[in-house]
């Protein structure tokens, strides 16, 4: 290196050393968000009145298909929310809003919903590692029945695994989440745990869903969705 060019590296070394410094700290802090953050789906950014962008639509069960849209909803965080708003009475009816772009096996999802209306059933849910529409677990909570329950649906068949009463008011906001961790599902309401189950029948990765039952009108926002180990 020539005296002329080494004289202006020199001068300029505080400043390479700063930018250094901060695409370190930038690249530090990608890579913890990457890992810790758990990824959420942008209904604000949903056009009202269409159905959510980047969802599939299924049923387990008998009755008419769901109908989702999205909604506004000014108690929502964004304004907006996803919404299954048939009224089918069919009681074993289940409509599935199936997110496209996301499947795992190991995963944690939460979601806050708000249970509208429905005289046959008013609940909402969480389904994940969906091979398809008759496979599949499923923790919902009942504002009607005043429960939480963790499903294995095999073959269109549900079979309960693990439950917890407590009460759940209607048409005010909720957060349900769901763990995943090989044979290990972990059941939380409101940020608190309610209990623990095991069962070893779906291995596989699979798609996430929003589940409702029977006449449930149930709203749906701020759904996180988070890959693990």
């Amino acid at each position: 290196m020539d005296e002329d060019k080494l004289s202006i590296f020199l001068s300029n070394k505080p400043f390479f050393a700063a930018v250094v410094a901060v695409c370190a700290v930038a690249c530090a802090g990608s890579a913890v968000l990457a890992q810790q953050g758990a990824p959420m789906i942008a209904i604000e950014k949903m056009d009202v009145g269409s159905a959510p962008a980047d969802f599939d639509f299924g049923l387990t069960g008998q009755g008419r298909p769901g109908q989702w849209v999205v909604t506004r909803d000014a108690s929502a965080t964004g304004g907006r929310a996803i919404e299954q708003s048939s009224a089918d009475r069919t009681d074993y009816r289940f409509p599935l809003a199936i997110y496209k772009p996301f499947s795992a096996k190991n995963v944690d999802v939460s979601v806050r919903f708000k249970a509208v209306a429905g005289s046959v059933d008013r609940s909402g849910g969480i389904a994940l590692r969906l091979v398809d529409p008759n496979n599949y677990y499923v923790v919902r909570a009942n504002a009607l029945e005043d429960n939480v329950r963790f499903y294995r649906v095999s073959n269109g068949r549900r079979i309960e695994i693990a439950g917890a009463n407590l009460e759940i008011s209607p048409n005010e906001w909720h957060t349900l989440g769901l763990k995943a961790e090989g044979e290990s599902f972990t059941v939380t309401f409101d940020g608190k745990v309610l209990y623990r189950a095991t069962d070893k029948m779906i291995t596989a990765a699979g798609k996430v869903a929003l589940w409702t039952k029977a006449d449930s009108i149930t709203r749906f926002e701020q759904i996180e969705l988070k890959t693990l180990p």
